[in-house]
């Protein structure tokens, strides 16, 4: 899923420093006085660009979805990889993984309704189809004949693999074996919606759906949508109708937009959040020292990298962009830039992934770099037109591409420039292909390497690139229903042999999580997705 650590506001920086002064003079600060009231303060990165599980794609809003939905299984509250009850109380494969039974339990959702098997269906029905133009749609062609739907090819949904036995059975059939597919499922895509909120705010296909706004928001999580002040704070409130309310410790949690680093820094240091969404690197030297109860740097299956829009001139040619990939010296970049423990990423797929080795087919190679860029006729960066980088708003991401174009610069003779956007404006200038370069970031969905590479399939919603590739989508489709999974890894390293050969995006580093967190947040541990399920989060009280 995409990343951003974007907007924030004015007004959050002039509260921190009243924040200050009150501190200056003494008392509790109000992380102090949330703690005592069972109140998470989470720094999250940007304004989210909505709350509909099936139109969003980012972290931002991933991270609150986990607090107001539930899908069939959930996070395990010790390992994200494990999948754990949710909805469905329990579950069943036939032997080969294409056939799965989900058994739900009696729960409900906001307004009253029941969770029935029947709301998935609905609610998988509606990602699929067209007119909605969900961008994540794709992450459901592992079931049969979503794809025929969502391309239009059959108008028939009875003949995709989801079907409600009755109204606690759901039964699930798949294209191919897929023993991840418990894995995929906790992806937000696969979140169910109450049909009733949606058919009354606009209909299974309305993007303007009034639905998922403070007023009209249906959920089935451990928590409710309370407030939603936008550009200032969401607050969400225990759900007391949650199947598992018991098990829920916090009473609410509060969701802080904040594109500026060092303003979300200065209010973990006054007492105002319990968790931020990052750090600045160059301050990582200095909470090392000073903090190190409170810096955590974590393991992270996702990869930073640029977008390269092909459909413009001179990004068209693959020897142009190969020549961007081969002039980054990477190990200088996250020894001297990025400081936070990340890995030169030579290939896009992380490491980590259990029976599918890295590439290392993208390294640092001046001498190629040069020798490509003069064949695609501009010789020392002689008439290479003018282009620029496009970043979301956050002074780590300028940095990096600082740090880029010092290096286009020096070892290529080009000059970029370097422009930002507000998350939600940068998103849609990305799926506009309004851009020449940018920056970009993708967390695994789930611990596979599909999870990578399905994105760049032609068409995709995450695609996002103008690239596509006939042998690629067919080595992905035949990775779908491979028989085995050392045959479907196989096909995955021929396709990405491809991605990198090609070269619409260029591999930048594998993710570290870099975060600060205030000890009394009991129950957030280290986690490869950082898939933290909220219920079992808790607060100290000192």
């Amino acid at each position: 899923m995409m990343i951003s650590n974007a907007t924030r506001i004015v007004r959050l920086a002039l509260s921190t420093m009243f924040c200050s002064l009150l501190l200056a003079c003494g008392g509790p600060t109000e992380a102090d006085q949330a703690a005592q009231d069972g109140i998470l303060l989470v720094g999250n990165g940007s304004e989210p660009k909505g709350l509909d599980p099936h139109l969003v794609t980012g972290v931002p809003e991933s991270s609150l979805l986990r607090a107001l939905m539930e899908g069939l299984v959930a996070p395990d509250a010790d390992d994200d990889l494990a999948p754990a009850p949710g909805v469905a109380e329990s579950w069943e494969s036939n032997d080969d993984f294409t056939v799965w039974t989900f058994n739900l339990r009696d729960t409900q959702w906001t307004n009253g309704d029941p969770v029935l098997a029947s709301d998935f269906v609905y609610s998988w029905q509606r990602i699929l189809s067209p007119a909605l133009g969900a961008e994540y749609a794709e992450m459901l062609y592992v079931i049969r004949n979503a794809d025929d739907f969502h391309q239009g090819r059959t108008e028939n949904f009875s003949q995709v693999g989801v079907r409600a036995i009755d109204d606690r059975t759901l039964e699930v059939t798949l294209e191919g074996p897929t023993p991840h597919f418990l894995g995929m499922l906790m992806h937000t895509s696969f979140l169910p919606v109450n049909p009733r909120a949606v058919e009354e705010h606009g209909g299974m296909t309305d993007r303007q759906s009034g639905w998922s706004t403070r007023e009209n928001y249906v959920g089935n999580g451990p928590f409710q949508l309370k407030e939603w002040v936008t550009n200032q704070v969401i607050e969400v409130e225990r759900n007391p109708a949650y199947w598992d309310a018991a098990t829920v410790q916090l009473n609410g949690i509060r969701f802080y937009p904040i594109d500026n680093v060092g303003t979300e820094e200065a209010m973990f240091r006054d007492g105002r959040l319990h968790l931020t969404n990052t750090v600045s690197p160059d301050k990582i030297p200095s909470f090392q020292s000073e903090m190190p109860d409170r810096l955590r740097i974590e393991p992270y299956l996702g990869s930073y990298f640029y977008r390269i829009n092909t459909t413009r001139p001179p990004f068209d040619d693959v020897r142009v962009r190969r020549a961007l990939a081969l002039a980054i010296d990477k190990q200088l970049l996250v020894d001297r830039v990025t400081q936070g423990g990340q890995t030169p990423a030579t290939g896009f797929t992380p490491s980590g992934i259990d029976g599918y080795p890295a590439s290392d087919a993208v390294q640092f190679d001046v001498a190629e770099a040069q020798r490509l860029l003069a064949e695609a006729g501009y010789p020392g960066g002689q008439g290479f037109p003018n282009a620029e980088i496009l970043i979301n708003t956050n002074e780590g991401h300028r940095k990096i591409a600082q740090a880029l174009q010092a290096m286009w610069q020096s070892t290529l003779g080009i000059n970029v420039g370097i422009y930002n956007q507000e998350w939600k404006v940068y998103l849609d200038s990305q799926s506009n292909l309004d851009y020449d370069i940018s920056r970009a970031g993708w967390i695994g969905d789930y611990v596979h390497p599909t999870s990578f590479l399905d994105i760049f399939t032609s068409g995709n919603g995450n695609n996002d690139t103008g690239w596509a590739n006939p042998q690629y989508d067919a080595l992905i489709g035949r990775a779908r229903v491979a028989q085995s999974e050392d045959e479907r890894m196989d096909l995955l390293q021929q396709a990405e042999a491809i991605l990198l050969e090609e070269m619409p995006i260029v591999p930048i580093y594998w993710y570290t999580r870099v975060y600060l967190k205030d000890p009394r947040v009991q129950g957030w541990e280290p986690k490869l997705l950082d898939n933290h399920p909220y219920k079992h989060v808790s607060l100290r009280v000192d």
